[in-house]
This record gives C-alpha cells, structure tokens and sequence, in this order.
C-alpha cells in the first residue's frame, strides 16, 4: 500500500517541477512512511511521484517506485495489492521477463508488454490504483479497482493533467484551484455524492472498474473513459427456481470466501483482522485462524453505549479462535475531539462518528506494529445484509407473498432497527421521480439521505443557493447507473447495485475504510470483495440471500461452523457509533467544535452555510419532544455542516502548495 502522484503537461517541452513532484509524495507521507521516489521522463511533460509503505519486498530499494520498463517506453506508479502476483510472475518468467524486484507491483509492467491494457487487467486481482505512462504513444492511463476500494483522482489545470492518491496530493500542485462547486456541496450535506464526483470544482475521480486515457495530440490532451469491468446481475428470469439445492450455493461461497482470505495473507509483515459483532468479520477471522494455524491479532472498538457496544459478541469470536484480542473503549467525547483531524483525512464530510473510531483504532494497530489487517466490508453488498436491502425485498422482492405477511416482516425490521432509523433507514418513505423513472422504485438505502435535500438546501448560502436551486441530487445520481446493469434484475439486485455504485465507494470504502486507515499507514484488506468472490455471489439466487427475514443466508450457512452460536442466530446489527444527541458529553463535544467552525464569523468567512438556518438546525434539535428519528437525522445534518467548515479550513483556507512544501522539508525530502 502507497501513494501515488503524478503531472502529465500539455507541452512535452514544459518539465514537471521535480520538488513539486516530491511535495506531493510528502504531503502524504501518512501513507507511505518507509521511502519515497520520483521519476520524470525528459521531453513529455511527464513526471510520477510515489511515497511507499513496505508490505511486499522489504528492500527498500529494490521496490522503490516509479518503476520504468527496460527501454523507458512504460512509466509506472502503483497503489494497492495484486494477489495471486507469484504465478503471474512465474509465468512472465517463463517467457523471458526479467524482475528487478520481488514487489507484486511490477507484473504490470511486463503484462501490459506483452499483452496490452485490456488483458492485462483481467489477470489483476485485488485493491489497486495505478498510473501508467505509455511514451510510444504519449498516453497515461489512470486504472482503480474494481469495487474502487483504493482512491484515485485527477483534475486538468491550464499546464495539463494532475493525479494522486488524495486530494490534498492534488492541492500540492500549485495550478490546481481549491474551491467547492455546489453541487458538490449540496451533496456533502446530504451524505450520498455523485459517483465520480468530490466536493470540488473540477476535481473528478476515476470511477471503480475504468481506466481514464490522457492522450496527447497536437500539443493538446484528450481524456477518455473506459469501463473494463461492473457489477453484473444474472437477468431475473436465468435464477432458478425455490428448488434448487441450496447447498450447492452454501459450499461455492465457503470455497471462494476462504480462497480470499488466503491470498490475502499474503505478505512479508504481520497480518491482523479487524473484529466486530457482526458475521462478517467473525468469519474473516475465523477462516484466518483456521488457514494460518496460528494466533490472529484481532483488533475491536467498543462504545460506552451498551445500545451500540459489540465487544461481548467479538470476545466470544476471539476466544473461540483463540485470537490475541486488542480491544479499544472509546469514551463519547473521543470521537469529536479528532473529529477535525479525520476529515484532513477523509476529504469529505461524515454524517456519523464511527469514521473517527475507525481514525483511532487504525492508530492503534499501527502503535502495536502491525500494517494490515482483513476486514468485513463487502459481505453485505454482496449477501444483501443491510436492512434496506429487507426492505426492498419485502416491498419489491416478494410478490408471491400475501400483504399481510410482508406488512409483517417490515414491522419487525423497523422494530429492530429503531435505533438507525434517520440513518440506515429513511423516517419515511421518500420517492425520486429520477430513481423510479431509471428502475422501478426508489432504493431503500438511498432514501434516508435524498430525504435530507430539503432540510439541505436552506443551509445553504444564498447566493449559492440559487446555483443549485433547481438541481434534483436523486437524478444526478441516477443519470450515472448503467440502465444496461438494472434492465431485467430481481428487485434485490437493483437495490444492491445502487448501493454498490453509491455507498460502499463514496462512504464505506473512503471514510469507513481507506482513508481513515491510511492514514495512520495501515493497510486494510477486504476478501469480500474479492472480484472472483463477487462474481459468484452475483449468481446466488435473491431468495438464498434473504431467505425468509434471515439476510445473508447463504453466507450464515457457508460459515455456520465457524460462528458462535449468538451469532449464527442474530440479525445483522449496523455498525455504528453512538450519535452525539445520546450523551451529553458528546454533544459538548460537539457544540466545542460548533463554537469554533459554525459562529457567526466561521460561516460568514468561508461563504458556504447560511448562518441563520444553521442557528435554526441547531435550536430545532434542542426543542422538547423532537423524535428521536428526527434527532438521529439533524445529527448527521449537524455532522455534515461541520464537515464542510473543516474541510473549507483544510483544503480552502490553508495554503496546502506551502504546506505540502513545508512537509517535504520536514522529513528531508528534497530534490
């Protein structure tokens, strides 16, 4: 795991600043600690910068990035990790490639070589970004994995193209421009973004499964976009019937699962397992355990709240597989008070504060030495394990079954999940004319945040108010999903691949995930998403997935040996943490941070919020009687207006070219 940089100019003849280049890598040094590189090809306009964190191959040198093929003709830089790299080596071996490192990264060199883009990225396996410089055709490409579980970004300034791991790589380019668009802010407000958008003018990001094609002609450059891969349903009608034989879905799951987890032990440190109550990481660790023979680090967070607290499920986990168990407690006023250094992190707004948990416990591990650990994330997506999805398949799913019935099991879905109500489950029911006209119905797992448009739109400020008074976010959204992928799909698949497109990669996968870990230079591995994984769950039929109002039935059944019995029968219970209305510590907490980046002076000073409907937001959460549905959503409202001051303050306010230079100086990266 690393991160990546890099500038490709409109003029051959204009050369990338190479402390620019080092700027960049330094800025986030966070990800890369063990070492950095740059590399600039003369007369293209091309430089890459890299700043490593050593997993594969330790030597340093050896495996320091940009790598560049034998005639200078590739340029390349990599973040992530190709599995399954060994063989693949063997084999270019075998055909006459020759390795100058041990590092999983450099199978592209010699794949594209000889195969091409397109092959190559059939044979890649994994969580990757990676920039590729071809100078036989003066073309970069700009590849992301295909659940777009490792960032990539790019924006085009007047001198060319910039492109980095995060966005404050990119601010590090003195001709890229920070301000916020609208639209985006619009979107930060109401937690679901765009798919392939930020908060910023200008700024994009590379779309899960595409490559982005800069090519120059002219003295000009030309971008493109490609999609080599996406989450591809079966057509509704090709699922067998309620006979099939279930077991043959129970063993194909166990199978692929435990072959995810075991390449994803591949590596030259130690490898630990994030723990929690749920199954998901329960089997992770359990499959871990049983595939090393050996005691697993497991790694758990726990909440002062015994409504939100999970550790006495996880203690039994890692008792059962004997795992040596690292638990975190976190008070309620922790989370806030590194609420402003998760979002340097985060680069985008969080509606609740299990980011910062996740900031804290990635901290943790890397304070006991480890820099990977497998997690959970991805097993509901692919086995249908939010409540939302239940809700689909209920309301959408299950025609055959009589109204009573259904009414029945969403009672009792509602009922146990109370305490996510105004979060993972709408207030009430919420349409988009858009999300109707693109596939049928409004997706239970977008409603709880499309809702929040119109509570959104007041806060903000007027004169950028009018910009986006007329923009629907629910079609935004929508004009981004490929109809191809939903024509034809069980109601369930539809509401997946939403929630694929939208959730897993803008919230789960960026503030739940890479950045929050990252950014205390911990690599997370998540085997669900295993892309030979998700194909086959793609396959397992809807009512395998949530058989009766069991979710996740099929993955409950592939890994029954493993779980204890509390959790093979317990309902999924959403991982978060504890909203700020429910302890008075934490929300003094949070009102310390509202007095600095939500006065009067803060608002008016970053021009984004409207002062009065923010004093409103926050008078209106404090009235007697609100419900505590209402209570949970003003929260994340509350979150989110914090989040966009801090990120004004981080990204607008902050000279980052300097700081990124400043950075540099610090740790002695110089040219």
């Amino acid at each position: 795991m690393c991160g990546i940089g890099g500038v490709f100019n409109q003029q051959a003849n204009n050369r990338p600043d190479p402390q620019t280049l080092v700027n960049m890598a330094a800025i986030m040094h966070h990800r890369g600690p063990d070492g950095y590189g740059y590399e600039i090809i003369d007369d293209t306009g091309v430089g890459f910068s890299h700043a490593r964190l050593t997993i594969i191959d330790l030597n340093e040198a050896r495996g320091k990035q940009p790598f560049l093929s034998d005639d200078s003709n590739l340029m390349m830089v990599h973040n992530g990790e190709f599995y399954d790299f060994k063989r693949i080596r063997a084999d270019l071996t075998a055909r006459g490639a020759r390795f100058r490192s041990k590092c999983d990264s450099e199978i592209v060199l010699h794949l594209f070589e000889r195969e091409g883009l397109e092959e190559t990225l059939t044979h890649l396996r994994g969580e990757f970004a990676f920039a590729l410089y071809e100078k036989s055709e003066d073309a970069l490409y700009l590849v992301r994995d295909r659940f777009g579980i490792k960032p990539l970004y790019y924006t085009e300034t007047d001198e060319g193209v910039v492109f980095g791991s995060e966005l404050k790589v990119i601010f590090a380019h003195p001709s890229v421009k920070r301000e916020f668009s609208s639209e985006g802010l619009y979107h930060q407000l109401i937690q679901v973004m765009v798919p392939g958008s930020t908060a910023f003018k200008g700024i994009k990001q590379v779309a899960p499964g595409h490559v982005v094609k800069v090519q120059r002609r002219d003295g000009k450059l030309e971008l493109s976009e490609h999609k080599y891969w996406d989450v591809n349903f079966p057509q509704e009608h090709e699922y067998p019937g309620d006979e099939v034989d279930e077991q043959i879905y129970i063993d194909g799951v166990r199978k692929h699962l435990l072959e995810a987890v075991q390449h994803r032990l591949t590596a030259d440190v130690p490898v630990g397992c994030y723990l929690s109550g749920g199954i998901d990481s329960c089997a992770i660790l359990g499959l871990s355990a049983a595939a090393t023979q050996t005691s697993v680090k497991a790694f758990t967070i726990g909440f002062d709240s015994d409504e939100y607290d999970e550790t006495v499920i996880a203690q039994e986990m890692a008792e059962a597989t004997d795992s040596d168990h690292h638990i975190m407690r976190l008070k309620a006023e922790d989370l806030y008070d590194h609420f402003v250094k998760t979002i340097w992190h985060t680069e985008r707004t969080i509606y609740n504060t299990l980011g910062v948990a996740k900031y804290l416990m990635s901290q943790q591990v890397h304070q006991v030495g480890y820099k990977v650990v497998l997690t959970g994330e991805g097993s509901d997506e692919l086995f249908a394990g939010y409540p939302a999805f239940r809700k689909d398949m209920f309301l959408h799913g299950l025609d055959h079954l009589p109204e009573g019935e259904r009414k029945d099991w969403q009672e009792l879905l509602e009922k146990n999940n109370k305490l996510f109500k105004g979060a993972m489950l709408a207030r009430e029911e919420f349409v988009s004319p858009a999300f109707n006209a693109k596939m049928g119905f409004t997706p239970s797992c977008v409603q709880p945040w499309l809702s929040c448009a119109d509570t959104a739109l007041p806060l903000i400020a007027e004169d950028r108010r009018k910009e986006v008074q007329e923009y629907d976010p629910g079609k935004a959204i929508a004009d981004t999903l490929d109809e191809s992928m939903l024509s034809g799909r069980h109601p369930l698949d539809r509401a997946q691949y939403v929630w694929i497109k939208t959730m897993l990669e803008g919230q789960i996968l960026t503030w739940g995930g890479d950045r929050v870990d990252m950014a205390n230079s911990m690599e997370a591995r998540p085997p669900f998403l295993d892309h030979h994984l998700a194909e086959y769950a793609f396959t397992v039929p809807p009512h395998l997935r949530i058989k009766g109002n069991k979710e996740k039935y099929v993955l409950r059944e592939a890994m029954k040996g493993l779980l204890p019995e509390t959790l093979y029968k317990r309902e999924k219970f959403a991982f978060m943490a504890p909203p700020a209305h429910t302890d008075p510590e934490k929300w003094k907490a949070l009102m310390k941070l509202a007095n600095l980046f939500l006065s009067e002076e803060a608002v008016k000073e970053a021009g984004l919020l409207d002062y009065a409907q923010v004093k409103l937001t926050f008078e209106k959460h404090e009235t007697a009687g609100v419900p505590i549905d209402e209570k949970v959503q003003l929260d994340a409202v509350i979150n989110h207006m914090l989040g966009v001051q801090i990120m004004h303050h981080h990204f607008v306010k902050t000279d980052v070219p300097a700081m990124a230079r400043k950075r540099a100086d610090e740790l002695g990266w110089h040219v």
